[in-house]
């Protein structure tokens, strides 16, 4: 209920008012204590109170982007939506300034383009100091026509997006507002009848003096050239150009703080271009010395494993002269105990000759093809790893390794 915006209230641009704020900086506005403590309950007479104690102005600030008491005000202002005349009286007060400037940020969010330049331009004439929030929390020191300044040309202020208004001069073309008058253009005339008149009073002076002297035609021409003095001339000529060469001094100030503000902005951003491309070159110098670490390992790497492989090579060659050496011994062995020919002498036995009758049982057929199935498993084999290995695969059922 405290949030929502007055039933009696119009609507501004084609939108409710309070939209005018963008919703996240309304939400936070909303969950801020001096929201729910201060702005609880106010209309428009008790918020002339609330902006008098006001001293300062700003939008958010800190890391959670925290609204000034400025921005809840003016949050309040398009909640309740105050008469226009109270608004009027809001920019016309003299003595308290941020009720000026609070009534002239109400009149740039909800008036209209000719009351937006008719009730803001007088307001150049205010030159009174104002405290500023920053965004970091600082305070910086500004002024009240800088403010409206930015009010009338920039599309930004204290974090809300200003609706859009006609240039001025395009007013003008459609007859919509007059030509603009300075303030200080009625100073120049007054300053100017007044020398006018001063000049005026010494000739006068002076031709009472001289008259008996002079004859009928100089007085003529004295009477003639009365109005248009060369002296009082000179004068207005030189006043003219005085205001003209300031008025150009100013231009060309302007424009010389323009281009320095660009050439420092350049030189910012050849700055940091600078560090970008010393931060790339660092990162690819660190690249290559990873790159270079890692290709170096991998190398050791490889001469490892070379080195692994050679010392099992050697091992294996070790093993399989050794295992050869063993069954040549044994060989010899048998040759030498005559073993050999008696296994022949088995094996080529006389099918005349009985088996009972050489002691011999017929059960030596099958030792021999028991032997025959104990070789072919492949277990005998003289290199010790594969006889291993051809253990263990024909515990598995598979082939043995040859």
């Amino acid at each position: 209920m405290a949030n929502r915006t007055d039933p009696a209230a119009k609507s501004i641009h084609g939108t409710n008012p309070q939209n005018l704020v963008e919703k996240i900086l309304r939400s936070k506005i909303y969950q801020n204590t001096y929201w729910k403590e201060q702005c609880f309950g106010l209309t428009a007479e008790t918020l002339v109170d609330k902006a008098m104690e006001l001293d300062h102005l700003g939008g958010t600030y800190g890391g959670s982007r925290k609204p000034t008491p400025f921005m809840c005000l003016i949050l309040k202002m398009l909640q309740i939506q105050p008469d226009k005349e109270i608004v009027v009286e809001f920019i016309k007060n003299d003595e308290y300034k941020y009720v000026r400037v609070l009534g002239a940020f109400y009149m740039r969010l909800t008036g209209s383009v000719t009351d937006v330049y008719r009730y803001l331009e007088p307001l150049y004439n205010d030159y009174r100091k104002l405290r500023l929030k920053l965004s970091e929390g600082k305070f910086c020191l500004t002024h009240v026509d800088e403010v409206i300044d930015e009010l009338l040309t920039k599309d930004y202020s204290c974090d809300i997006a200003l609706p859009r208004v006609q240039k001025r001069w395009t007013l003008e073309a459609c007859g919509l507002l007059e030509p603009r008058r300075s303030a200080l253009e009625d100073d120049f005339e007054e300053e100017e009848e007044k020398e006018e008149e001063e000049q005026a009073m010494d000739s006068v002076e002076d031709d009472t003096h001289e008259k008996a002297s002079i004859p009928f035609i100089f007085l003529c021409y004295v009477n003639y050239y009365r109005g248009r003095s060369p002296i009082r001339e000179r004068d207005r000529d030189r006043r003219r150009d005085r205001q003209y060469r300031d008025r150009d001094y100013e231009r060309d100030y302007g424009r010389g703080r323009e281009r320095d503000r660009d050439r420092d902005r350049d030189r910012d951003r050849e700055r940091d271009r600078d560090k970008d491309r010393d931060r790339d070159r660092e990162r690819d110098r660190h690249r290559l010395r990873d790159d270079r670490d890692y290709g170096r390992e991998r190398e050791r790497e490889r001469d490892r494993e070379g080195r692994e492989r050679e010392r099992r090579d050697r091992e294996r060659g070790r093993r399989r002269s050794r295992s050869r050496s063993r069954s040549r011994d044994r060989r010899d062995r048998d040759h030498e105990d005559g073993d050999h020919r008696k296994r022949r002498t088995r094996g080529s036995v006389s099918p005349r000759r009985r088996p009972e009758e050489d002691g011999s049982t017929r059960d030596e057929p099958k030792k021999k093809k028991e032997k025959k199935e104990k070789k072919s498993d492949g277990t005998d084999h003289p290199d010790p790893e594969i006889a291993e290995a051809n253990r263990l695969r024909a515990s598995l059922g598979l082939k043995p390794l040859k």
